[in-house]
């Protein structure tokens, strides 16, 4: 799995290279699965901040240091996306790759603008988040849901349904759906499918 993993980064990085796109400048890249069984796609951590690029963002009364550039990022997909199709792994593992680009540490601009120029001129869909349903339907797969849960949360404006074992007491107020960010309501605790 992991020389299957490593083969989709190189393909991945030579794509972007013959559009013109990968700079030089954005660091090391290391590539590897997750050891954790997660419910996300993948991952990039960043380390190494260049200093130079340092500013501080403001969050309503409170200002975070950031970072712009990171000269070292590890990405980990995670084992489940490796079942699915090869189109599917290497979307994800391009998204893991735009977060490596100065600046693209979150969703934000910088990086929406580069999912855009992906997908115009390569033909990847690259988005925000991923839908495990769709993708294990289109890898012609089985998805079955989570089986045991504690809370089911449904988002208010969409419709999609979100199954946690545990949850933020501030999730109905801090978060929103990652789909369509409307409001999410704890419909039900402690039940099963």
């Amino acid at each position: 799995m992991e020389e299957e993993l490593e083969a989709l980064y190189k393909q991945c990085v030579s794509e972007l290279n013959s559009i013109g796109i990968l700079d030089s400048n954005i660091g090391t890249i290391n590539i590897k699965l997750s050891k954790r069984n997660n419910k996300r796609y993948g991952c990039c951590k960043q380390e190494e901040p260049d200093k130079s690029t340092k500013y501080y963002e403001k969050i309503r009364n409170r200002r975070y240091l950031r970072y712009g550039k990171f000269n070292k990022h590890t990405i980990e997909i995670s084992k489940w996306v490796m079942q699915l199709e090869k189109s599917i792994i290497k979307n994800t593992i391009m998204h893991e790759i735009i977060h490596c680009f100065p600046y693209c540490n979150n969703h934000g601009k910088e990086f929406k603008k580069y999912a855009n120029i992906i997908n115009e001129k390569l033909g990847y869909d690259i988005s925000r988040v991923g839908n495990k349903k769709e993708d294990y339907e289109k890898s012609n797969i089985e998805y079955r849901e989570n089986i045991n849960y504690k809370y089911k949360i449904i988002c208010n404006k969409c419709g999609q349904t979100f199954y946690r074992q545990r949850i933020n007491r501030n999730l109905t107020k801090k978060y929103r759906c990652g789909i369509c960010e409307g409001k999410l309501i704890v419909l039900q605790e402690k039940g099963s499918i």
